[in-house]
């Protein structure tokens, strides 16, 4: 990444644009970043921030000290990390009245200071020299100069940051399961008696360990490395050397290495364990935000069904199936509550009310939520597919994560005034098979299930993530601007809630937009938000043909100079045409060579949605329970969740199966949804069945034999997922190389 691009763009996003804006019109400016490199540099630019302002307060406490010089000076306007940051301004760090203060009020340093120096020194003669009232006896002079050295040992930055660098690449975590935890702890088996190095643990299994310390099911320790059978271990010999203590014979040499050992061992390996501690939590939840982030993604980005009148059905036992019919646009035209399962058992009643609501609203979809008695509604509507073929029925299980969390909400209430709570659920999951995208947006994208351990993250971290990824799918995909609800409006580049509101309501008072150029008509919206939104809300059958497109307002003069060497033929959806002309004619001083030929493959698929074709699953008959499942079966699923260890699919069983990382591909997978993604239809062999621990392991290599797993293949994954997996991987640092191409390009901006 050149200096120029981080400079132009950090520009752009510190003048209020959306990392959408710049990625889809401001390609010249940027070198066409995309998005994903965007927030990548967004994040980091936060970070070099964040670092420059506590590098000021950190320079501003030494200096107010008296103690700034210029060669501490020079080592924090150097330091590339928080982490070294803080390293260096330990030792000037405000604290409480420690012992090692007091030890010096007492005037001890000297003794400390002596020893230190020259060993040759009997500790207990040497101590009486700085006998006072308070200092009683030559041992608490000596305990009080053992202290002054201690926290002169745990407070060097240079040493403390060679010794985490060293524990981190040697060192291993444990865990042992507490005594009488075993049978309440089970799903944390895997762990009663686990070890491994800190550089191969994946961030799933870290989160599962730290799960198990919370839940006080497993005791866990960070060990800094196979300690030695006799002498210091390497880090006591690191500390001595770094202030020339070496056990020779001399009078003070035993009572310094001793000194070395408790510093070790009280202070600085506490030190470094909770500073690995947060590095490994820390790495574990960015992967697993990562993780969260792609998923959502892809849900998102879900095929949608499109605009088919859809029945939505939120299945229950004793509470009934509530039924919702959406027509085209997801307007809701019917609703009913139909009692076919145990106890009452209304099946035919049922499926009769089915088909007249069906008729009545030539419905064409059937959308069936997967909580509770899914399988039995699945298979109700397929004995009403049977009975009434006439209907031309499509029926489809779809996830009814967040439904419950959008019924309940104010926006629910706002949306559907008067239909009963317990009726929205159907609602949500009619429509949300219609277009995935416009329904998910109304629910909290922690509520959508599609993370590993997510109640276990930083929540303004995921929050953040997880925004950001609904922001760029929205934006991606566009906006009706006549149909789209509050919610997804605010959701679009450069629209606040408010301003949001506003549209609707001014679109509720006024009918529908012609033209984008009336959105400043709207009250607040101005010219900045135009700009920034503008590109991404779609008129269809306005007034200007290019309203429905992706094309910026702002481009529009391109267009018409495109249409003036097109003469009068038809431009908009004319492939021949459009590949005749070169975009390089039409660059001027404000739209370059990447801007026009968006514009040019834009004009002839206007208004293209970037999301797959919809299509369907269909689960085997008979197999409705875990205890249907047979080793050696072959299924079709839906892929549900996609973690680092592997994919989960919903085959119909009320129980995800799992598809380890290495039955992914008869070739290596380095990540799985390299391989499948969120909403992908795949078929898998299932390769083993455990009922009491409701486990379900799948492959999608076909060829597979049940009982025989995959060459490497372990069961991954938290909170009790089989035996961990050996994996090596590369050794992870804290954060991104500050040096790197884009902090040295943001050096060279002048922003860090």
């Amino acid at each position: 990444m050149r200096a120029g691009q981080v400079t132009a763009a950090v520009e752009l996003l510190d003048g209020g644009a959306t990392v959408p804006f710049i990625a889809r019109y401001r390609k010249e400016a940027t070198g066409a970043l995309d998005d994903a490199q965007l927030r990548s540099l967004e994040e980091r630019l936060g970070y070099l921030r964040e670092l420059e302002d506590r590098r000021a307060a950190v320079l501003d406490s030494i200096r107010s000290q008296g103690k700034l010089d210029d060669a501490l000076e020079a080592q924090i306007l150097a330091a590339e990390s928080k982490a070294r940051l803080e390293d260096l301004y330990l030792p000037y760090k405000p604290k409480r009245r420690t012992k090692a203060q007091i030890a010096r009020e007492q005037g001890l340093e000297p003794l400390a200071d002596g020893l230190l120096a020259d060993p040759t020194r009997d500790p207990q003669e040497f101590a009486r020299q700085f006998l006072t009232a308070e200092v009683a006896d030559p041992a608490a002079a000596l305990q009080g100069a053992r202290a002054i050295l201690v926290e002169r040992f745990g407070e060097d930055g240079d040493l403390i940051g060679e010794l985490r660098e060293r524990m981190w690449a040697q060192g291993r975590m444990t865990s042992k399961v507490r005594e009488g935890k075993e049978a309440d702890g089970a799903k944390f088996a895997d762990y009663f008696d686990f070890s491994e190095p800190f550089t191969k643990l994946p961030s799933h299994r870290i989160l599962a360990l730290f799960r198990g310390e919370k839940e006080e099911v497993l005791d866990l320790a960070l060990e800094p490395e196979q300690a030695p059978e006799t002498g210091p271990s390497g880090y006591e010999v690191a500390i001595a050397a770094k202030f020339g203590i070496d056990d020779r014979g001399r009078p003070a040499d035993k009572w310094l290495t001793d000194t070395v050992r408790w510093a070790w061992r009280t202070r600085i390996l506490v030190h470094l364990g909770i500073d690995l501690r947060g590095r490994l939590r820390q790495f574990a939840e960015d992967e697993a935000v990562r993780v969260f982030a792609s998923n959502l993604r892809d849900l998102l980005l879900a095929a949608p069904a499109g605009t088919r009148a859809t029945m939505g059905l939120d299945p229950g036992f004793r509470t009934g199936v509530k039924v919702a019919v959406v027509d085209a646009t997801g307007k809701v035209v019917d609703t009913d509550t139909i009692y076919p399962h145990v106890p009452a058992n209304r099946w035919d009643e049922s499926i009769a009310k089915l088909a007249a609501l069906a008729k009545r609203h030539s419905v064409e979809l059937i959308a069936i939520g997967n909580g509770t008695a899914s399988r039995e509604t699945d298979k109700l509507a397929g004995d009403l597919l049977k009975r009434h073929p006439e209907l031309k029925l499509t029926k489809v299980v779809v996830s009814e994560a967040g439904a419950s969390v959008y019924s309940a909400s104010a926006f629910a209430s706002a949306e559907l005034p008067g239909l009963d709570v317990s009726l929205r659920g159907a609602v949500s999951i009619a429509r949300r098979l219609q277009d995935p995208l416009a329904e998910l947006v109304k629910i909290d994208p922690k509520s959508i299930g599609v993370g590993q351990y997510q109640h276990d993250l930083s929540e303004s971290k995921l929050s953040r993530s997880l925004d950001a990824v609904v922001e760029d799918c929205v934006n991606a995909v566009g906006v009706d601007l006549n149909t789209a609800s509050a919610p997804l409006l605010t959701r679009v580049s450069g629209i606040t809630a408010g301003l949001a509101e506003n549209i609707v309501q001014h679109r509720d008072t006024h009918g529908p937009f012609r033209s984008r150029k009336a959105l400043k008509d709207v009250p607040r919206l101005g010219p900045k938000a135009f700009e920034q939104c503008a590109g991404f809300l779609r008129i269809p059958n306005g007034d200007d043909p290019l309203d429905a497109s992706a094309v910026h307002p702002e481009a529009y003069p391109v267009v018409r100079r495109i249409q003036q060497r097109a003469g009068d033929q038809p431009l908009i959806g004319n492939t021949a045409v459009l590949k005749k002309l070169r975009p390089e004619e039409f660059v001027d001083d404000t739209f370059g060579l990447p801007t026009v030929t968006d514009i040019l493959r834009e004009l002839e698929k206007p208004g293209r949605d970037p999301r797959p074709a919809f299509k369907t699953a269909t689960f085997a008959d008979g197999v409705e329970k875990i205890a249907d499942l047979k080793p050696g079966m072959v299924l079709e699923g839906v892929v549900t969740n996609v973690a680092a260890f592997g994919a989960f699919v919903d085959i119909g069983v009320h129980q995800d199966g799992l598809v380890h990382i290495s039955a992914l591909s008869n070739t290596y997978v380095k990540d799985p949804r390299d391989v499948v993604k969120s909403g992908d239809v795949v078929r898998v062999k299932v390769l083993e069945v455990d009922i009491p621990r409701k486990r379900i392991g799948l492959t999608l290599r076909l060829q597979d034999e049940p009982g025989r797993k995959p060459k490497e293949q372990q069961r991954g994954g938290g909170g009790g997922n089989g035996k961990p997996r050996q994996q090596q991987r590369p050794q992870r640092q804290e954060r991104p190389p500050v040096n790197g191409a884009m902090a040295e390009a943001l050096r060279r901006a002048g922003l860090s």
